[in-house]
């Protein structure tokens, strides 16, 4: 938390960026920070995944966030390697938050033979560093908040392409372009739809009305002496 309210992973991701542009590298959906909360060993399916457990399906709203992974000719890319995370309606992520069953909001989706995902959750929200903890009494001694947006984390990653660490934050959410881990970039910032149609609800065997964010992803062709797009740092496995 500390290196991203500093604003330590979004220089990383600046200088990145550069040296894919010195490479020859362009296009593609941009990155922005990891940050701390990964999880490896997520459950791998095709297509689709519910990701959550079903504990607050009566307290938040549903959420289907769907795309389309391409190359950046707009070429489908089947089996592309989907991995997506976000918080709880408290604002904690599953693994940390012990209360939480394992691998909640935690998926990992292979895209099918259209290049398409599909992930059944719940809506996220946006939420703030622990009050009494150290990030946020340095912030303090700066002036600044520790709030993030309404988010979802991505890994997408296929054979042949450069991997990608991104994530989106949500449109409408007070914290929005004001994130202090600085990850809002243009381009990441996603819209949920309501979906009231009786049909479509039915469509998606669900029983009452949703929140639907599409969320297309570009992945770009790896090239010979191009810098890594792999970042070496400690993540949990579970």
């Amino acid at each position: 938390l500390l290196a991203a309210g500093l604003g330590l992973e979004h220089y990383l991701d600046l200088r990145a960026d550069e040296a894919d542009a010195k490479a020859g590298i362009t296009g593609g959906t941009p990155r922005t920070i990891e940050g701390p909360l990964y999880v490896a060993g997520a459950p791998e399916s095709v297509g689709f995944a519910r990701m959550d457990d079903g504990s607050e399906s009566d307290k938040v709203d549903t959420l289907i966030i769907e795309g389309t992974v391409t190359d950046t000719q707009g070429n489908i890319i089947e089996g592309a390697k989907v991995e997506v995370w976000h918080a709880n309606s408290l604002g904690n992520y599953s693994f940390f938050d012990k209360s939480q069953s394992d691998f909640n909001l935690r998926r990992t989706i292979l895209t099918d033979a259209d290049g398409k995902y599909v992930a059944l959750t719940t809506m996220p929200v946006g939420y703030g560093c622990p009050p009494e903890g150290t990030t946020q009494a340095l912030l303090n001694k700066l002036g600044r908040h520790g709030n993030r947006p309404s988010h979802v984390h991505y890994f997408v990653s296929a054979p042949g392409y450069r991997k990608l660490t991104t994530q989106f934050n949500i449109e409408g959410d007070e914290y929005l372009w004001d994130d202090f881990a600085f990850a809002t970039r243009d381009g990441l910032v996603a819209t949920a739809t309501d979906v009231t149609d009786e049909a479509e609800i039915a469509r998606r065997e669900l029983d009452k009305p949703f929140k639907h964010i599409t969320f297309n992803v570009e992945l770009v062709k790896e090239a010979d002496a191009a810098p890594s797009s792999e970042v070496e740092r400690r993540r949990v496995a579970a």
